[in-house]
């Protein structure tokens, strides 16, 4: 998925800034977040000990959707914190665990997930819950910019929370849900889908919704 393309058009000056200069993009797939970004995937080596493969400092170390598939993202975070020279930023998107995973983990939607992630919770009901202002405030000589829940268009109605037990007429009704709304109207639309997602919930990130579910981390190296 281009999760950066999809983040892009809600960045204001905060983020371009945070982008300037010569940067990395980790994980970043056919979609790097400026053009001149070096790009790091799995064909350039393991992001979980990037420090091995790059010897190099940059102005920015960008990484979308990309810690949650780390082994221990409290670790990696770290290695990616090295890459960033004085003065510079780290910037990271994780999916919000309450809105992407709705309340199951694993994760229905995507099961190379290896972590959930939140602002901040004293508890959450995940197993693997990891709060972001806590990885914030473990960068050394490090300042938190932005700490922030990003959910444009998301649409808390059709949300599903915990697990559900789905049945095949749940699955065919979903699947005829398309059809039904264009005979119907879409004013019939929300309810027919808050009723299914009941039974089968939607991952709001994919098409045709389009959403962010997302938290964003923007850190700032110290100036030495």
């Amino acid at each position: 998925m281009n999760e950066s393309s999809k983040s892009r058009p809600y960045w204001g000056p905060l983020e371009l800034k945070a982008l300037e200069g010569r940067g990395i993009d980790i994980g970043c797939g056919p979609d790097p977040v400026t053009p001149t970004a070096i790009r790091f995937d799995l064909e350039q080596g393991d992001a979980n000990v990037i420090s091995l493969y790059v010897k190099d400092q940059f102005d920015f170390v960008y990484s979308s959707h990309c810690l949650e598939h780390m082994h221990n993202p409290q670790a990696t975070i770290l290695e990616w914190w090295k890459l960033v020279k004085p003065g510079g930023y780290l910037f990271v998107v994780v999916p919000d665990e309450d809105l992407y995973e709705q309340g199951v983990f694993p994760s229905r939607f995507n099961n190379d997930h290896k972590a959930t992630f939140t602002i901040c919770k004293n508890r959450s009901w995940s197993s693997r819950s990891i709060n972001v202002l806590e990885l914030g405030q473990s960068l050394p000589e490090g300042t938190i910019v932005s700490l922030q829940i990003q959910d444009a268009k998301y649409d808390r109605r059709i949300m599903s929370f915990g697990p559900t037990s789905p049945n095949l007429a749940s699955k065919l009704a979903a699947k005829s849900q398309c059809f039904i709304t264009t005979l119907l109207g879409p004013s019939f639309s929300i309810v027919l889908r808050r009723l299914l997602t009941a039974y089968y919930p939607v991952d709001q990130t994919s098409a045709p919704y389009e959403a962010l579910a997302q938290i964003q981390l923007i850190a700032r190296k110290k100036q030495s």
